[in-house]
């Protein structure tokens, strides 16, 4: 195996572009957006201001690969890597296929036995992860959580009882409407952080129980964002927890918010307790 920059042609070559700050650029990204014959880019305006601002002048061509025309352009990149082209695939920040297109390419070149390789770098969920303060020895990276209701608690509720640090990506528009619906799937008391503009001039790491984040968040977030939350560490059985629930209830607190209290102390999910709590009481 060699280290040396200059790669064989005939290569799919995956780039790590930077999440905020150009300075994370490698020099081997600089190197390769220079020399590569095919440039696939999630925005080709974009990636033509990043070569500018790190001193890199693209002699390939340039294209555009994004989710909507991946699937219609892989096999076009991936044959001209097979007859002797370097394809250099990046995307908007961080790593192509995470998050991000080039999945498909990869998995046609792969089928065809053209090299893939890749430039690694600059990565917003292990920037996350590493800045979270959360267990970092097991983790699962969630991507999105869906946009609809019904979806994302049916997304969530799947992943209550993980055990693995969960990463995800949210639009800073969604991020506090998430976040409550996090806490009501995970229980209240579970651990997180939100992380937003990541090695940018603004970079901000808050970090808290999901309730504590739900307040933290309620007048909006600026900027890209990726929340991290701690796995599930066990807590019993809601049953078990019923009584506690019922007798917060019985001196004055509503139902709901007893179990939210309980749901802190203990890890478990708000709705379980309230559920198992309105069954004891039946």
């Amino acid at each position: 195996m060699t280290h040396d920059d200059a790669r064989p042609s005939g290569t799919i070559l995956l780039a790590a572009t930077p999440i905020g700050d150009p300075g994370d650029a490698s020099p081997r990204l600089v190197a390769a957006l220079a020399s590569a014959d095919i440039i696939a880019a999630e925005d080709t305006r974009r990636l033509r201001s990043l070569a500018s601002r790190l001193g890199a002048a693209p002699t390939g061509r340039v294209v555009a690969l994004h989710d909507h025309n991946e699937q219609a352009k892989a096999s076009g990149l991936v044959s001209s890597a097979r007859d002797g082209a370097t394809v250099l695939l990046v995307s908007d920040a961080g790593m192509p296929t995470v998050s991000d297109p080039g999945y498909r390419v990869v998995t046609e070149a792969i089928a065809q036995g053209v090299p893939v390789s890749a430039i690694p770098g600059p990565s917003a969920p292990l920037t996350a992860l590493a800045l979270s303060g959360l267990p970092s020895d097991r983790f699962a990276f969630e991507g999105f959580v869906p946009r609809k209701a019904g979806e994302a608690e049916r997304f969530l509720s799947a992943l209550a009882t993980d055990p693995h640090t969960l990463i995800f990506f949210e639009s800073p528009r969604r991020v506090h409407e998430t976040l409550i619906r996090m806490a009501d799937a995970f229980g209240g008391g579970r651990a997180g952080a939100v992380c937003r503009e990541l090695t940018k001039t603004h970079e901000e790491v808050v970090r808290g129980t999901l309730d504590e984040l739900v307040e933290r968040t309620e007048g909006g977030v600026l900027g890209e964002v990726t929340i991290v939350v701690a796995g599930h560490k066990g807590g019993g059985n809601p049953q078990d927890h019923a009584a506690a629930v019922l007798a917060l209830a019985d001196e004055g607190m509503r139902l709901k918010d007893a179990a939210a209290e309980v749901a802190a102390a203990t890890g478990l999910r708000r709705n379980d307790l309230y559920r198992a709590a309105l069954a004891s009481r039946e």
